[in-house]
């Protein structure tokens, strides 16, 4: 049970940090924005450049990628803003690098990062994001699935005030059992459980303002929990609906055995909501009504040896009231160990427990929202 709890622990305390080049540890909220670097291992804080970013993960999309470019284009160059398109290609073995490099030739707001394998959709996102440059941010899938006609929406709404919008797909062109029932079924409990309610989840069309990303690091599939991570940190959210469309080439890369994994992160996201500045409040309270329990069944056992001369060795009553003993015993002693860690890591980055979306002063009525973790910074100095 010890050694379980330590890899659980050890996956929450990898979701509140990164590392940085040297390996040392970056608080969040202060990665840095790698666009236009060349090696990618260097660092530095770029100022926008633009004023969109289209991240696109890809894997063995080539006979879909010339199609989206086109219609990325026509919706792009309608909104007379300045944009970049970023594909990240993770991995692809059927010549989806070869059509990006082609694409890349043709269009001077491309560029393509080349993982050096497959990593995941999750991994894929985080770094066209980290080497974006837009102040707003969107990602889609590159299936054809999503429609780029819907990007100037989500801007639109993003304009009234949203840091997050989400889109919802409505009228899904998936199959239904396979695909549509069983993205239902998730949403409602991802919806239940984060207490965000959202129709679509997993819809990777979403746009983001950059100084929310700041403060979300990706692990695993958590790049469907996005929306409920956001609202952790105090971010407004939105959904509209949006369009979806059947599959044209290719095929899938969703299947059933990512259920397992999406609640194992469903349930990473539950603790880092409700209990990551306090877990003893799971861990305490669980214990304490082990024991409790533990000690009802000693006074039943000992009932039952006053009024029914029943032995202790003829029922199961004192191995079932040690056992949940020592287990609500252990479970407060796995509290206090989760307490020291969560302030270990916020006391060793002088990382405050708190977000500040903006500091308003006489001379700044009306100051825009400043960088999270810096603003956090400077409220502690």
């Amino acid at each position: 049970m010890c050694y379980n709890f330590g890899i659980f622990l050890k996956r929450i305390i990898a979701m509140m940090k990164s590392l940085d080049s040297n390996g040392q540890v970056v608080p969040i909220g202060s990665r840095p924005n790698n666009a236009g670097i060349k090696n990618p291992t260097e660092s530095a804080d770029l100022p926008f450049s633009c004023d969109l970013s289209v991240v696109i993960p890809v894997y063995n999309e080539a006979e879909n990628l010339p199609i989206l470019q086109q219609q990325l284009a026509a919706s792009l160059n309608n909104l007379k803003i300045a944009y970049e398109i970023i594909y990240v290609d993770d991995g692809s073995t059927d010549g989806s690098l070869a059509a990006l490099q082609n694409i890349v030739q043709s269009d001077g707001n491309v560029r393509v990062i080349e993982l050096r394998r497959n990593f995941g959709q999750t991994p894929a996102i985080s770094a066209g994001m980290d080497h974006s440059q837009g102040k707003i941010i969107v990602c889609l899938d590159a299936d054809l699935q999503n429609d780029p006609e819907d990007i100037p929406l989500l801007l639109n709404k993003i304009a009234e005030g949203y840091d997050l919008v989400s889109g919802w797909r409505k009228k899904r062109q998936d199959h239904w059992l396979s695909r549509t029932l069983v993205s239902s079924v998730a949403n409602r409990l991802i919806s239940l459980i984060t207490d965000v309610k959202l129709h679509d989840y997993g819809c990777t069309l979403k746009a983001y303002r950059r100084d929310l990303l700041h403060h979300i690091r990706l692990y695993g599939q958590m790049h469907r929990f996005i929306p409920a991570l956001a609202v952790l940190v105090g971010a407004k959210i939105a959904e509209i609906p949006v369009n979806h469309r059947p599959r044209r080439y290719g095929k899938s890369k969703y299947g059933l055995n990512r259920m397992f994994t999406v609640l194992l992160d469903l349930l990473t996201v539950k603790f880092l909501g409700s209990f990551s500045t306090h877990p003893i409040n799971l861990f305490g309270g669980s214990g304490l009504f082990l024991i409790g329990a533990s000690v009802v069944t000693g006074i039943v056992m000992i009932f039952r040896k006053l009024v029914y001369h029943q032995s202790f060795i003829q029922t199961p009553l004192l191995l079932l009231s040690a056992l949940l003993f020592i287990l609500g015993f252990q479970s407060i002693l796995m509290g206090l160990s989760a307490e020291l860690l969560i302030r270990t890591y916020h006391e060793s980055q002088g990382k405050p427990t708190y977000i500040i979306r903006r500091i308003i002063t006489s001379d700044r009525p009306d100051a825009e929202p400043e960088d999270g973790y810096s603003a956090n910074r400077e409220s502690l100095r």
